[in-house]
């Protein structure tokens, strides 16, 4: 096994052959440029045969001055090499059908013609001075003497390279790794693994190619390509950096940057719990993980997010705990007291076990909205129930009971809507404590869905002129305005008393 592995990136070609994916000249040769600084060895430019469109990409990319090597794809076809060769590539990757079902249902053609074909292409195209990587396409389904018999012809014939495309993704570690030492034993020049992955073995079976002594893995970019893609860039170059301690050109720090290029070029969405560049590769919300990456971050992650250009992502929810929690908030300049951290959690446990995704926007709100307010020991109204009628045809109408140092008080108003009526019902009940009258009212921040956590901010003032503003965060809207004037209450109620 060698302790440099190249990496041969086939975003832009094999990739580019993801159904619905169409890159015009001018996007290929913007993700060539990044996948050139993210430091791929080869970058397989595209298939000139196949379009105007494709030759002029290879051509704008060959000439854009890239370090890595521009490869070119092509038939053993000599108007296919030729179309390569106008591109002025590095390299051409010439390929020719060698199993069974290829050369006999589709081709029609015998062993011995598909012999001669991959000779003459290979020596014509290493004739005009190209670097040559050959691949027996449908390799794995391929007679295996037939398929060593075609290696030494094309390392006879001047291949560089020889690939051992898994056209349909039917290998298991074991057998690529059989495979690949097998051929190995008859060719001398350097090996190339292309796995595809109908099974999702696409990575263990590219990995198992180079544990065998493959020298070059084929990649894309987030695994796209044709059905069910190829194997993915992020997740070779990860395990051999770190499980196999092998070296390769990639500065990993931008697969992150590369990726979310990828998607946004090619429209192609990433699952969240896509290894490496998902949204929850580094995301933590069960209370026990969470506690033990803030602790020690190698507790619940095999290497940092930094690695690859990410951070670590906290996540709110019924899993969720208070060191979670409290990191959330601490990364937004908030320090709750262990009482207001309690309640917190308890509020996001319960949005959690309702169904709703609780995102950051939501702990804030929730936060600000109890740390705002005064603490138990001060307060001098609770909100004990609150029902509100409303609809076609009726008068919006609210019953609000309230405590009042203690002893509880009962009041129904109407108003232009539930939250109107509401807010009427509270200060019928508290004129005698405080008369006050509404500046202000206003929602922040509603953070998507319609079981959006909404916060309210009410600004009201007393009779004394004294102003406070109090805010409110549920996903009701009603009760968040209810939570908000009760906390602006229970503040100028609390200042009055003391």
């Amino acid at each position: 096994m060698s302790d440099y592995v190249r990496i041969f990136d086939t975003t832009l070609r094999d990739g580019e052959q993801t159904p619905g994916v169409t890159l015009t000249p001018e996007q290929k040769l913007e993700l060539a440029i990044q996948l050139d600084r993210l430091g791929v060895d080869a970058i397989e430019a595209g298939f000139p045969a196949a379009s105007k469109g494709e030759l002029e990409s290879v051509k704008l990319i060959s000439e854009a001055g890239l370090r890595a090597e521009i490869c070119a794809l092509a038939r053993a076809v000599k108007d296919d090499i030729d179309a390569a060769m106008r591109c002025n590539p590095n390299s051409i990757h010439v390929f020719f059908s060698t199993s069974d079902v290829h050369l006999k249902s589709v081709l029609k053609i015998s062993y011995d013609e598909a012999i001669k074909r991959i000779e003459e292409a290979i020596e014509y195209t290493k004739l005009h001075g190209f670097i040559c990587e050959f691949s027996p396409m449908d390799a794995t389904r391929t007679n295996l003497n037939f398929l060593k018999q075609v290696c030494k012809v094309a390392e006879r014939a001047g291949a560089d390279r020889i690939d051992i495309p898994d056209t349909v993704g039917i290998m298991t570690p074991s057998s690529m790794y059989k495979l690949i030492s097998e051929i190995k034993e008859v060719v001398k020049i350097p090996i190339s693994v292309h796995c595809h992955n109908d099974f999702g073995l696409a990575v263990a079976n590219t990995l198992a190619g180079i544990e065998a002594g493959a020298a070059q893995a084929h990649v894309t970019v987030n695994g796209i390509g044709e059905r069910a893609g190829n194997a993915a860039l992020e997740e070779v170059v990860l395990a051999l950096h770190i499980l196999y301690k092998k070296k390769t050109n990639i500065n990993t720090s931008k697969i992150y940057a590369t990726s979310q290029m990828v998607k946004r070029l090619t429209g192609v969405a990433i699952q969240p719990h896509k290894p490496i560049v998902g949204d929850n590769a580094f995301a933590h919300e069960s209370g026990i993980h969470v506690k033990g990456v803030v602790i020690e971050p190698t507790s619940f992650e095999p290497f940092k997010p930094e690695l690859v250009g990410r951070v670590r992502k906290i996540v709110a929810g019924k899993h969720a705990g208070k060191h979670g929690i409290k990191t959330i908030l601490e990364e937004s300049g908030l320090t709750p007291t262990e009482q207001q951290l309690a309640e917190i959690v308890r509020r996001i446990k319960e949005l959690g076990d309702k169904g709703k995704t609780v995102t950051d926007t939501d702990v804030i709100a929730i936060a600000r909205s109890i740390m705002e307010a005064p603490p138990a020991e001060k307060k001098v109204l609770d909100l004990k129930e609150l029902a509100v009628i409303t609809g076609t045809g009726v008068i919006p109408t609210s019953s609000v009971r309230l405590a009042v140092k203690g002893k509880d008080y009962i009041a129904s108003e109407t108003g232009v809507g539930p939250v109107d009526a509401s807010l009427k019902a509270i200060q019928r009940i508290t004129q005698n404590l405080a008369k006050v009258s509404l500046k202000e009212f206003r929602i922040e921040a509603v953070t998507g869905g319609s079981d959006a956590v909404a916060e309210v901010i009410v600004k009201v003032e007393d009779e004394s002129g004294r102003v406070v503003s109090a805010r409110g965060a549920r996903e009701d809207i009603v009760m968040a305005s209810v939570e908000a004037m009760v906390n602006a209450l229970n503040k100028l109620l609390s200042r009055k008393i003391a």
